[in-house]
């Protein structure tokens, strides 16, 4: 479905000079399939994402949603584009507009994009999608500050996926969450992948949130994709140095580990 194809791009960095954040970047999202995009803050993760939503133009390179290309499509095909992919946000307090009930929330891309046109259908839609994310229908005429962070970011998918995308991108979902309420939200998005068929590009930090739920991995380090393969590929035989280092700062709860490992950093050069 989702294709970028060598995109590079780079920012003005002041006196005539170009910082370079994106350097040929390859990925794509076939139906049905989870990428786990991996990085650490600054690596240009964020970029990546505003480029496969056409927010911001690369320098080189293509970006295409089943076939078409993002940046030159016509009206008709923004429009598709708009409403088969969709995005969660990364902090579910900052994401929910505070003065809209959960019942607008949901409901609002069914109105933009005219899928429901009564009030009395948008309602019935609203009411399945969040008993699809674990919220009951008393939820609907409540605002965002009555629910906690778990509960907003089950709101927020629920509003990223009552419109039936067919892609759905994450963009660091759970880093604002405790760590049993993360849990939660992963196993969710499982389940509706496999009910909905969704393709998702789950864009994260955390390596051991990536592994439970993408099966595909791709490694970015300074704006370069350094390894890419399968989970297992990337987690059990790692070939790139940079994520081998990402690996062993995933914390373990072990503390005999946890001395070996500070032993052997100690002991490298």
């Amino acid at each position: 479905m989702l294709q970028i194809d060598h995109i590079s791009k780079s920012f003005p960095a002041g006196r005539g000079r170009r910082t370079m954040v994106l350097d040929d970047i390859v990925l794509n999202v076939d139906e049905g399939q989870s990428v786990g995009l991996v990085g650490e803050s600054g690596s240009g993760k964020s970029t990546i994402i505003r480029c496969a939503l056409g927010l911001t133009r690369p320098d080189s390179g293509r970006v295409s949603y089943s076939g078409i290309d993002v940046q030159r499509s016509s009206r008709f095909d923004t429009l598709r584009f708009r409403r088969d992919v969709q995005l969660v946000f990364q902090d579910p307090y900052a994401s929910l507009n505070p003065r809209m009930t959960v019942e607008e929330l949901v409901g609002e891309g069914l109105l933009v994009h005219k899928l429901e046109t009564t009030a009395a259908g948008r309602r019935a839609r609203v009411v399945e999608m969040l008993a699809m994310v674990g919220l009951g229908e008393e939820a609907l005429a409540r605002y965002p500050r009555s629910f906690s962070g778990g509960q907003r970011q089950r709101i927020a998918i629920a509003r990223a996926v009552v419109i039936r995308p067919k892609l759905l991108i994450c963009d660091e979902p759970v880093s604002a969450l405790d760590v049993s309420v993360q849990a939660q939200v992963i196993n969710l998005l499982q389940d509706m992948q496999k009910q909905l068929s969704l393709g998702i590009l789950f864009v994260a930090h955390d390596l051991a949130v990536v592994r439970h739920l993408c099966t595909t991995v791709a490694v970015l380090e300074r704006g370069r994709i350094v390894e890419h393969g399968t989970r297992e590929q990337v987690f059990d035989t790692p070939q790139h140095a940079y994520t081998r280092a990402l690996l062993k700062a995933v914390p373990i709860p072990d503390p005999v580990v946890g001395r070996a490992r500070r032993a052997e950093r100690q002991a490298a050069p």
